[in-house]
């Protein structure tokens, strides 16, 4: 059986035998990548030359723990809906809490999340860092990184010993959008389709393939700012005369809340169930971190199996709110390393605070008064896997590096369906971190 360890010491040692050549062939792959269409804001993505490759034993074991989780999240979500002393755990804004407790038009909790791991893949061992639910994004960018990494040489050695397969994240999505939404009333056949978002946030090129990956399948696709929907006669619609039928929901349930006088027409629409939302907006009970505190909390553990206690247990870490009365303030101040702060609702990483990057006590202990505030949240830090690669963007006299590992789970409907690999030089592992992009591989025997 393929082991990781194994195969990234032999990717490694066929570098080590002829640099220069592989070298060569990272610029390529550079080059592919700098001229690609994984941008964001215009920065392209960077990569590193040793991609992240997976077993089928890892596949198998990312689709259980899938399953396991996903089924603590319908549990939580169902006694949100029907506990109004539960629900007030989350502290939601009633206008929020409003759009959640709709009824619901679909089966599907969460019908697309991307769940963030720190996988230890000697161990098998793992602990959560996010559940993005809201804008789950990179599938545009890890198809890219697959393309350019073909054009090196240690791609072409690995091929000719192994089966290599990429994850497929766009037909996959829309065959899964369209199945959720003809489970809803008055379904029509080919619907017209709205990829959504605020469009100073979005990721554009990313929004095109999955509209035209839509088209494909005879479905009509448009991309529209959501501030510029408009509501009339019962009907949403956006650039095109054509009333929206479906919408592709990438706006994050933040930024709605902070613009919502701005997206009033979107939100009738929503209320007046003139379009079917998918996502819907119960997907921020998953996406708010807010639910690392609760999945602890003891009214969760009246209604989770000991099973599924356990998992939470071994697997989600400790959180604690910022502004609660009872926080462990002397260990997070005095054991700065085991100690990342966050904001409970913010994406790309904005605002995060972790321990390990700062050099004294007293630096840190200036950074947790400031945030003892409400919306913020105190976690206990995972530290990440860490694996060698190698950067020949500055040429062959690079050196092998050890770099910090984050992998993120594409879940399409509950089910498994591809990775997201980026890696660190650090111990944080995020866009203000200079966070690295990496190919996510499966390798098979041949």
């Amino acid at each position: 059986m393929l082991q990781l360890a194994e195969l990234n010491r032999e990717y490694c040692e066929q570098i080590r035998q002829d640099r220069k050549v592989h070298a060569k062939s990272a610029l390529k792959e550079i080059s592919y990548m700098n001229g690609s269409t994984a941008k964001y804001h215009g920065r392209c993505v960077s990569t590193l030359y040793v991609p992240k490759m997976f077993t089928t034993e890892d596949i198998a074991y990312f689709r259980q723990l899938i399953k396991e989780l996903y089924g603590i999240f319908d549990k939580v979500i169902d006694h949100y809906r029907s506990d109004a002393e539960y629900r007030s755990l989350f502290g939601y804004d009633k206008r929020l809490e409003e759009l959640i407790l709709r009824e619901k038009r679909y089966n599907s909790n969460i019908p697309i999340a991307r769940i963030d791991i720190f996988y230890n893949e000697a161990t098998k061992e793992f602990c959560f860092c996010e559940f993005n639910t809201d804008g789950s994004s990179a599938m545009n960018e890890d198809r890219e990184l697959n393309r350019g990494i073909r054009y090196t040489k240690g791609y072409e050695y690995l091929s000719e010993k192994y089966h290599l397969h990429t994850f497929e994240l766009f037909e996959s999505w829309v065959k899964t959008s369209l199945a959720i939404y003809a489970q809803t009333e008055g379904a029509v056949e080919k619907p017209h389709v709205a990829i959504v978002d605020f469009m100073e946030s979005a990721t554009n090129n990313e929004f095109e393939i999955f509209a035209d990956c839509y088209r494909k399948h005879g479905i009509e696709c448009e991309i529209c700012e959501i501030r510029d929907l408009t509501f009339k006669d019962g009907r949403l619609y956006g650039k095109e005369e054509k009333p929206i039928d479906l919408i592709y929901r990438r706006a994050v349930t933040s930024d709605i809340m902070a613009h919502y006088e701005e997206v009033s027409d979107f939100i009738a629409a929503v209320k007046a169930e003139a379009v079917c939302l998918i996502g819907d907006f119960t997907t921020q009970i998953v996406h708010n971190k807010v639910l690392y505190h609760i999945l602890h909390h003891p009214k969760t553990k009246t209604f989770l199996t000991e099973s599924e206690n356990a998992y939470v247990e071994a697997h989600v870490p400790y959180t604690a709110l910022m502004d609660a009365e009872y926080l462990p303030y002397e260990k997070i101040i005095t054991q700065k390393d085991n100690w990342i702060l966050k904001p409970l609702d913010s994406y790309g990483s904005k605002g995060v605070f972790a321990g390990v990057e700062y050099e004294s006590e007293a630096e840190w202990k200036e950074i947790v008064d400031a945030h003892r505030i409400h919306g913020y949240l105190v976690q206990e830090f995972c530290t990440p896997y860490q694996t060698k690669n190698i950067d020949f963007s500055k040429g062959a006299d690079a050196d092998f590096i050890d770099v910090s590992n984050l992998t993120g789970l594409f879940v399409y409907d509950g089910v498994f369906q591809g990775i997201y690999s980026r890696v660190s030089r650090g111990k944080i592992i995020s866009t203000q971190y200079s966070e690295i992009a990496l190919p996510s591989i499966l390798v098979e025997e041949k």
